[in-house]
């Protein structure tokens, strides 16, 4: 392969004939290549080495086996200091509390806020449209009561439970999210290595920071792992995908179902507006407004429907195969009658339709559908819900509620961008620290003794009532903005 200095590399920048950038050593011609979001984002690396940007939003193999870019050669020679990318974060903001500090879930999306970059930070905390569904999912919890035993025998609380025939520490996994490496540099490896260590489960995202080899390799012996998984409209690369996974000992799959298209995120769609050149050429067909990610989900199958899931379900060879964002009864039940192992509740972290229900709104629905099927078990069909899960006390009320376990997004990519693999350990310790107490005080000394006669969910579909702030929810939340208000326009009239 031909071997290009740093030297030569710089001078194929915006303004040459051929544009070149160099990604983990090898350097393409990037001179055609439209990136969805925006022109911009590949111009600022023209000329350079783009490998510490590129890493932090897409895994390793993405360039060369979607791209497609045009190889030119291997960059080779030592880097020039001003290409030297800046540690991640800023200065000047004070110093860093300290992660024992740390004593509920808000204090790490807190400190993520002032750490992450706004690229990074309106991807992660961005919700559909007005973002209403974004934050109904942590409301829905507050509108549960509970029900307290007394004089019960709350000595030894043990927390453990099977979630899909597998122990774990807690009724919590580490549910997928995209693009680890937006908040830390190691990425799903920290939250691999972190999920081992705090004795849950962790799913795998197919739209990873990391390869799925590297994320596998990075398990430790014997350690269970699921995977998140998006249909590709190309089934053979999905069903080798689905078979790579098998080979490697996965131990569930989870089907994605609530994004044939991606939701309007509007702060995600906004920042990567501001960051645009102010030259953009109007009428281009690249779309500016989906960022990142589109780059990496444009493949999803808009056309997978129930007639796919025996395919699925024989690919998968022996894997369980569960549905990821369920979001009525109907179709919990269509699902347990295609022979699938379960449901994930989930409204994409209210990422996707604006005014769907929350997770823990539907499991209300759904759990009494599934009971009354003749036969029907929770061990051969679990229910797992995601989506607002924030305190231990809400775990308590999912399980009481019917589900098996529940999945967190957020909080694992907030702690690790405040701290690393260190931040999510604390995170889950939090967690298991409020749930133990929450089974002391409400008299259930397993996850067996919690069932509905603890809760009163009533609230969930009766909202007629004052709400109850959550004070935490509004510290941390960023509020929607019209673009006037972002860029400080005014034209007072008098």
């Amino acid at each position: 392969m031909k071997e290009i200095s740093y030297e030569i590399l710089a001078q194929h920048g915006p303004n040459a004939k051929d544009k070149w950038t160099a990604i983990d050593g090898v350097v393409y011609d990037v001179s055609n290549f439209a990136h969805p979001g925006g022109d911009a984002l590949v111009e600022r690396l023209m000329g350079k080495d783009g490998s510490a940007q590129y890493s932090k939003a897409h895994p390793k193999d993405l360039v060369q086996k979607v791209l497609g870019m045009r190889v030119v050669g291997k960059l080779t020679g030592e880097k020039p200091k001003e290409q030297t990318s800046a540690a991640q974060g800023s200065s000047g903001r004070g110093e860093k509390p300290d992660v024992s500090t740390m004593i509920n879930s808000f204090d790490f999306e807190a400190i993520a806020r002032e750490t992450l970059p706004d690229e990074a930070w309106h991807y992660y905390s961005s919700g559909a449209d007005d973002e209403i569904c974004l934050r109904e999912n942590r409301a829905a919890f507050s509108r549960i009561r509970l029900r307290p035993r007394i004089l019960v025998d709350v000595k030894n609380i043990d927390m453990s439970t099977s979630i899909s025939g597998i122990k774990s520490s807690l009724p919590l996994y580490l549910t997928a999210t995209a693009l680890g490496k937006l908040a830390h540099d190691d990425g799903e490896l920290a939250i691999t290595r972190a999920a081992h260590k705090a004795g849950v489960i962790y799913m795998l995202p197919t739209l990873s920071s990391c390869t799925v080899d590297e994320m596998l390799a990075a398990r430790a012996p014997g350690q269970p792992v699921f995977s998140q998984l998006y249909v590709n409209s190309d089934r053979s690369r999905t069903q080798a995908y689905v078979e790579k996974l098998a080979q490697s000992g996965v131990k569930g799959l989870f089907v994605t179902v609530d994004a044939p298209q991606l939701g309007r995120r509007e702060k995600d769609m906004r920042n990567k507006f501001v960051k645009s050149t102010s030259d953009v050429q109007k009428g281009d067909s690249v779309k500016r407004d989906e960022g990142v990610t589109r780059a990496i989900s444009s493949f999803i199958d808009p056309s997978l429907n129930w007639k796919d899931i025996p395919w699925l379900i024989k690919v998968a060879k022996g894997m369980p195969v569960y549905l990821k964002g369920v979001q009525c009864a109907e179709d919990a039940v269509l699902a347990y009658e295609h022979g699938l192992q379960g449901v994930v509740l989930s409204n994409h972290g209210g990422r996707q339709i604006d005014s769907a229900r929350s997770g823990i709104e539907v499991l209300a629905e759904v759990m009494p559908a599934l009971r009354s099927i003749p036969g029907y078990s929770p061990e051969k069909f679990q229910v797992y819900v995601d989506g607002g899960i924030r305190r231990g006390a809400d775990i308590f009320k999912a399980v009481a509620l019917g589900a098996t376990a529940v999945g967190i997004g957020r909080p694992v990519l907030y702690s690790l961008a405040s701290f690393g693999q260190e931040g999510i350990e604390r995170m889950i310790q939090i967690f298991k620290d409020e749930l133990e107490m929450t089974m002391r005080l409400m008299g259930t000394p397993t996850i067996k003794d919690i069932n509905g006669k603890f809760v009163l969910p009533h609230g969930l579909t009766d909202v007629s009532g004052a709400a109850v702030r959550d004070f935490l929810q509004e510290a941390t939340y960023e509020p929607l903005q019209t673009q006037a208000k972002r860029v400080g326009y005014s034209n007072s009239r008098l």
